[in-house]
């Protein structure tokens, strides 16, 4: 399991405003290490959030998105106080799933 993600979300309006900071090595398959040996593909392949138990965002990621990518999107439906979950699983089968409040 990765490390905690940091997940902002603002409403302005009837638009909610969601950040996230993913820590992830997100590792190609294609680098290799001092002994010239290659490092093994580990990326984050899904990445689904949630608003009121609603879908509001689901992605696939490759493994040519960076280390510890940012994401930022807008949805429309949520309201302050509402909960924010964000799941990730990566090609090898780890997940990770956080909560924000919408401020």
């Amino acid at each position: 399991m990765g490390d905690p993600m940091r997940i902002r979300a603002a409403s302005a309006g009837d638009t909610v405003e969601v950040k996230i900071l993913m820590r992830h090595d997100m590792e190609t398959g294609q680098r290799k290490d001092a002994a010239g040996k290659v490092i093994p593909a580990h990326h984050i392949k899904t990445l689904v959030v949630k608003c009121k138990d609603k879908v509001v965002l689901d992605a696939q990621f490759g493994p040519s998105v960076s280390k510890d990518p940012f994401l930022s999107f807008k949805f429309k439906g949520g309201a302050k106080g509402d909960k924010v979950s964000v799941t990730w699983v990566d090609n090898t089968g780890d997940s990770r799933t956080d909560e924000g409040v919408v401020s």
